[in-house]
């Protein structure tokens, strides 16, 4: 008999058995299933997962066969109760989403919450992650990096979601951007995001780790054109370079502003205006118009 690769079996004493494994499955490749992912699979008493379908069809690709579960958006908050009931009678399971891990933009954080809520024991396999995998090939800072998961489908919230980012990124935030995003709204998102966020370097990753996939790094504009063109087809992750570093602002262009805003304002509010309009430091605003108040008589008194 051949004998087991080491480490791989999920087998504990009942003790130390958890009751819940959130095992992380292939993006695309069946083959990048672990060897610990699938023997956490062949372990469980059932396996919950998004489809089915979708998950019998990677079972059968490594012969295994086990009891599935449907758990998605639409029944997991009706299933939670009754499957930490059968968790508390000794019933074990494993949670896969359709692709990736678990919670990741996928159904699970209910059930989880509820395990964590009732003390039971959850443990969890590592593997393929289509955000982590799509910002490594982007080409953009790798850290730090905010995952947003998808972003409304409507434009009008979509916009309202990147403008929060957009407020955060004002108030000094910097961060690579990751979002997943359905085929036929990515153009529309790109649109939205060049005129939120602004024209910035980005990378569109699609059907990674498949036969087609593709790493299309350009600009937020001219990725927008290219796929308005060009419909694009399979899972995208779409990730946004950090706002880029305002150039220097000018003594002369400091200058400028303050005086312009001294004719109608007081010194301390026309600073205050100033700094915030052109993202200088209040104090260095205060000191220069200041400075130019007293050399060009100008401001209303304070």
């Amino acid at each position: 008999m051949t004998a087991e690769p080491p480490n791989t079996r999920i087998n504990e004493p009942e003790a130390r058995r958890p009751a819940l494994v959130l095992v992380s499955t292939p993006i695309g490749n069946l083959g990048d299933l672990s060897p610990r992912a699938l023997a956490a699979l062949q372990d469980a008493d059932a396996i919950l997962c998004e489809d089915t379908r979708h998950t019998m069809t990677l079972l059968a690709a490594h012969g295994l066969r086990r009891r599935l579960i449907a758990l998605h958006d639409h029944n997991e908050e009706q299933r939670s109760a009754g499957l930490i009931a059968a968790m508390q009678r000794g019933e074990h399971f494993a949670l896969v989403s359709d692709a990736g891990a678990p919670l990741i933009a996928d159904p699970g954080f209910r059930l989880v919450r509820a395990a964590l809520a009732a003390g039971l024991p959850i443990s969890a396999i590592p593997g393929p992650n289509a955000a982590l995998m799509a910002l490594a090939l982007s080409g953009l800072p790798p850290q730090p990096f905010l995952f947003h998961g998808f972003l409304p489908p409507r434009s009008g919230q979509r916009r309202t979601a990147l403008a929060h980012i957009a407020a955060a990124e004002a108030a000094g935030f910097s961060a690579t951007l990751i979002f997943y995003e359905a085929p036929h709204r990515l153009a529309a998102c790109l649109h939205d995001a060049a005129e939120t966020l602004g024209d910035r370097p980005a990378a569109v990753a699609r059907e990674l780790t498949k036969r087609f996939e593709e790493v299309r790094r350009d600009t937020l504009a001219s990725l927008a054109e290219f796929y308005a063109e060009v419909a694009p087809r399979g899972e995208i992750t779409l990730i946004i370079g950090p706002r880029p570093e305002p150039a220097p602002l000018s003594e002369q262009s400091l200058d400028e502003a303050l005086r312009d805003a001294l004719r109608t304002q007081r010194v301390r509010d026309a600073a205050s205006s100033v700094a915030e309009r052109l993202g200088v430091p209040r104090n260095r605003a205060y000191q220069r118009a200041i400075a130019l108040r007293a050399a060009d008589d100008v401001g209303a008194p304070d």
